[in-house]
């Protein structure tokens, strides 16, 4: 909660590679707290109780990723020591080390967050903590597509997806956001934590903005589906994606491959970071998903078609890795879907 004088210096991060909509929406948010409400309510404005602020390794204005322009308000030599320093997401090939490419930006966040300011990262901002050195050993969460850009590159990362959102660190000063919209969920609880709670309120009525409490499970389509470097492991992908219904799917599978049992579930936890049972799981619930979403079936037929006989079996299973239902999914997504054609 605020307890001193003036609002709270928000700092936000801003690279290149920075997705325009998060940063320009974190400080719209950052800036409606006790202002906006106000006015829409009485025609006056209110005091702002948080200052946003883009700050960058340099002042000049530079592109986002998508073109358009951000003009730094500091650079990091003159920023005011921030309450909070939120990360946007920013564009990273998954996976990839970006090593001594944000040098600047990890050494100023490792020094404002030793003095005392709150980090928080959206998506793949999480990247920059982990850069930084905040990251090793801890809890954190990132998009579902960049969970190997955290785990390849910084030591005891644990990764939770089925949270929309993550506080690490001593006095859980680190606070990371998943993916896509949910650094909308970052900049409530802040202002709830650091405002109070009535003010974050008013700015979700305000901005009509919803908590995603399913975390991001629902949404994610395995990255281990992607092909390997290992040719025998890929031909087997290849034939499971075709034949994912069969029967003792392992043993087939091991068949393909013509390796002895030992060396192929070797080879193939080592290609995919999945055991193979763990594997053909995935990849029937992810058809079931898709069935769910586009056709009437009922729940019993899709267990039926995807391999699974018993179908209370499948249900508890798709519970368990969904998050959801095969219902309460079906709900949902499938009236998204046919919203959207």
């Amino acid at each position: 909660m605020k307890d001193k004088q003036g609002p709270l210096k928000v700092a936000i991060v801003g690279v290149p590679e920075v997705t325009a909509s998060t940063l320009y929406g974190m400080f719209d948010l950052f800036s409606s707290p006790g202002r906006d409400f106000q006015f829409i309510t009485t025609g006056e404005p209110g005091p702002q109780a948080m200052q946003p602020m883009i700050v960058a390794r340099t002042p000049d204005a530079f592109a986002a990723a998508n073109g358009v322009p951000i003009k730094p308000h500091h650079d990091f030599s003159n920023c005011p020591q921030p309450d909070i320093v939120c990360i946007p997401d920013f564009f990273v090939n998954p996976g990839d080390s970006v090593a001594g490419q944000y040098a600047e930006e990890a050494k100023w966040l490792a020094e404002v967050h030793g003095r005392g300011a709150i980090l928080a990262s959206a998506c793949s901002g999480a990247v920059l903590l982990g850069e930084a050195g905040l990251l090793a050993n801890c809890e954190a969460t990132i998009h579902w597509g960049y969970v190997k850009t955290l785990t390849n590159n910084y030591p005891g990362v644990r990764v939770k997806l089925q949270q929309s959102l993550v506080l690490s660190g001593e006095a859980q000063r680190i606070v990371m956001a998943g993916g896509g919209s949910s650094w909308q969920d970052l900049a409530l609880y802040l202002i709830a934590r650091h405002v109070g709670l009535a003010q974050a309120i008013e700015v979700a009525k305000v901005y009509m903005l919803q908590w995603h409490d399913l975390g991001q499970r629902p949404f994610a389509s395995l990255m281990s589906f992607r092909q390997t470097d290992d040719a025998v492991i890929n031909r087997c992908q290849a034939w499971m994606a075709e034949n994912y219904g069969t029967s003792s799917p392992v043993a087939a599978m091991i068949e393909v491959s013509q390796l002895p049992e030992r060396s192929f579930m070797r080879r193939f936890r080592h290609a995919t970071g999945m055991t193979p049972l763990d594997y053909v799981q995935a990849l029937r619930l992810e058809e079931a998903k898709q069935m769910l979403e586009t056709g009437d079936l009922p729940v019993e037929a899709i267990a039926n078609e995807v391999g699974y006989e018993d179908a209370s079996f499948f249900g508890r299973l798709f519970r368990r890795k969904v998050g959801l239902t095969p219902a309460q999914y079906r709900l949902r997504f499938g009236s998204i879907r046919r919203a959207l054609t």
